[in-house]
């Protein structure tokens, strides 16, 4: 941590509460990717910032560092009701869990990092597909969150709720970190920013290997890089990024239960040792704001390269007894993308206003492939397209401040979605548009300095995958296929409310329902996302942050939420749909020479399939850091992950699968364990 945000988290634990025209500025990045407004817990309890929804904030990178997490994606978790897990190798996109819904690797929540979309449309794993393994935690200086689809500037995939990890522009000191631990842990991080070109130019990065608790060595061998220049001129601002992120990687999929019951299998085993894929992510982007006081303009635009080549089996010699049922799915894409925001201070009929308006643009070029692969050599194409499609959406959003206790924000959002598929199989292919208009409104009262309340309404969408938009025969079965719409709704109100009237206390309530015209599912037993029509969910969210010192944090969340399909009778349950999450943290900072963290996290049971026959159990964790400061530049920091030695499953699911020898098949649980309790070391210095 360097000394600004030392000193920041040592004077007063803060939460970030953005306003609607500094989330806007946030999101488009008109503030210069710095945090406008924060919520201090002091002694006069009033509430700062102004939100749309009690189920949006900011986070401070201080606050990230001091939370124990084994993968980059975890630092999702401090989105309250936010679960993030694995269920095959470190190098594979994590699974999260967010409002009822099972998200697979994305398929609902927008992720970005610094200004870069991470989700991936028509994704070869699964449709917006979004892997946050090139995430270095060293850069993120605020992580912003919002949930629900209520937010103009927030597109595709943003429905259940969006994220974005803000890097700073400039690292205040050098960094070197050396982390050593079980399993074969080994990690080597350096950073350093100076100026030069009239700006500053910060390099990072970190080389990474693990091998994990399983039987199968992992070799996981994964590389991080980042290049910036940032340039601060009178009142303009910009700056120059390249990333580059690569990994390979042995995975250990998930198991059937009954061989673990038997004994052939260990927990810790696989069936098949060829499992697993390499990646890779190379960047280039660039962004320009200017701030003229009662107007901001932003422009920004990024290229982008990305590949995947993964590796799986799930029905192990189900469908082929012979070669087994292992696949390769393939992709190799390239990305490019251009917004522009505007936003001007004014007065609309006679109240004061500000208006909003963005147009953003990504287009995208991908040649994604299906293979039956045998010990990761393929033997037949099941299906090999090029995929090219664009999104163009443009927003306007109005913020009128009304009287001193009520203010709303009306927007609307058009976006228009071209594909263009050429298909391996001819009668496969096609291609088409679709054009979709989405509401949003939003109304805030503040009865007084210490609490306000919040209703809001909106329509957000996911994109489906373009492929599933022109089918019309099943490549493997060859029997007719259903195309699905090229863009599913998400209709969502929302009401709730926040107060600080609890000395040093922040509690936020919200209650939510939302309509979803296509529930995307992920298949185990095919690798693949899968359309099950419409469905509905309905939640409650309670969180709360209490900081009694200016080195203590307490923070705790609930959700209970029930998700089901609707229109299909009794088999209604959504599989992997989780009802209830719960976490409790805290982070101590500063306490003569300590610092540290602990979070637990509670992932409740699921349904694993329609009728609800079959369920998950539920996963209990707990990690935990201590850091010890030997020098104000020299630090030594002890994590321990899964601190109890937990004997839960990170996933489950239900499907049907046959291992060698057997004579039939089998429906069974297959499942991934939480990784045993472990160790890690880590040794800093700063410059």
């Amino acid at each position: 941590m360097n000394r600004h945000t030392k000193k920041l988290l040592a004077t007063a634990i803060a939460v970030s509460i953005a306003s609607p025209l500094s989330n806007t500025l946030q999101a488009a990045g008109l503030t210069g990717n710095k945090v406008e407004e924060i919520t201090v817990l002091g002694s006069n309890n009033a509430l700062t910032g102004n939100p749309l929804s009690a189920t949006e904030g900011v986070v401070f990178g201080a606050q990230l560092q001091l939370r124990p997490i084994s993968r980059p994606a975890e630092l999702l978790e401090f989105v309250p009701g936010l679960i993030a897990t694995q269920h095959s190798g470190e190098g594979k996109g994590n699974q999260y869990f967010l409002r009822g819904f099972n998200l697979d690797h994305g398929t609902d929540l927008a992720l970005k990092v610094d200004g870069l979309p991470v989700n991936m449309p028509s994704h070869a794993h699964g449709q917006g597909y979004a892997d946050l393994n090139f995430l270095l935690p060293e850069l993120v200086e605020s992580l912003a969150y919002r949930k629900g689809p209520y937010y103009a500037e927030i597109g595709d995939f943003g429905t259940a709720g969006s994220s974005e990890f803000i890097y700073t522009d400039k690292l205040e000191q050098g960094n070197v970190s050396l982390t050593a631990g079980e399993n074969d842990y080994r990690r080597v991080f350096a950073g350093q920013s100076f100026e030069a070109l009239a700006g500053d130019i910060t390099f990072a990065g970190a080389l990474t290997s693990y091998a994990g608790p399983w039987k199968l060595d992992q070799n996981l061998d994964k590389k991080n890089g980042l290049l910036k220049y940032h340039r601060t001129t009178g009142n303009n601002a910009w700056s120059v990024t390249a990333m580059g992120y690569e990994n390979s990687w042995a995975s250990t999929d998930q198991i059937p239960l009954r061989a673990v019951e038997n004994g052939s299998l260990h927990r810790f085993g696989n069936v098949d040792a060829s499992d697993g894929g390499q990646t890779h992510r190379h960047s280039l982007s660039f962004d320009w704001s200017q701030d003229r006081g009662d107007e901001r303009l932003r422009l920004d635009g990024y290229v982008l390269d990305y590949g995947l080549a993964l590796f799986s089996n799930f029905t192990y010699f189900l469908e082929d007894p012979l070669r087994g049922d292992q696949f390769e799915q393939s992709e190799d894409r390239r990305v490019f993308g251009l917004n522009a925001a505007y936003q001007r201070d004014m007065t609309f009929a006679g109240v004061p206003a500000a208006l909003s308006l963005g147009m953003q643009n990504r287009t995208d070029n991908v040649d994604v492939g299906l293979y039956k692969t045998q010990q990761r050599m393929r033997h037949t194409t099941t299906r090999a397209d090029n995929v090219r499609q664009s999104l163009s959406s443009a927003y306007a959003a109005l913020e009128q401040q009304w009287s001193d206790n009520i203010r709303s924000v009306a927007a609307v959002r058009a976006d228009h979605y071209r594909f263009d598929v050429d298909a391996g199989l001819p009668v496969n292919a096609g291609r088409g548009s679709e054009t979709l208009l989405s509401p949003k409104l939003n109304f805030i009262y503040s009865s007084d300095p210490a609490s306000e309340y919040f209703v809001s309404a909106g329509q957000g969408f996911h994109s489906n995958d373009a492929r599933g938009t022109t089918i019309k025969i099943d490549p493997v079965s060859g029997d007719p296929a259903n195309a699905v719409d090229p863009l599913s709704k998400a209709r969502s109100v929302e009401v709730g409310m926040r107060t600080s009237l609890v000395p040093n206390t922040q509690i936020a309530v919200s209650m939510f329902s939302m309509q979803l015209d296509s529930e995307l599912i992920y298949v185990g037993d095919a690798g693949a996302t899968e359309a099950l029509g419409e469905s509905k969910r309905r939640g409650i969210e309670l969180g709360a942050i209490y900081a009694p010192t200016p080195w203590l944090l307490i923070d705790t969340d609930l959700t209970l939420t029930r998700a089901r399909l609707t229109g299909v009778g009794s088999d209604d349950r959504i599989p992997n749909s989780v009802d209830r999450t719960a976490s409790l943290g805290l982070i101590i900072n500063d306490l003569r020479h300590w610092s540290g963290g602990l979070r637990v996290r509670y992932l409740g049971e699921a349904p694993l399939i329609e009728d609800n026959s079959v369920k998950s159990e539920s996963t209990v964790l707990v990690n935990a850091q201590a850091t010890y400061a030997l020098h104000p530049d020299w630090s030594v920091t002890l994590e321990v992950l899964d601190l109890f030695d937990s004997q839960d499953n990170d996933i489950t699911y239900f499907y049907e699968s046959q291992l060698a020898g057997e004579a039939a098949s089998h429906e069974d649980l297959h499942f991934h364990p939480v990784e045993p309790r472990s160790m890690r070391v880590t040794l800093q210095a700063r410059f």
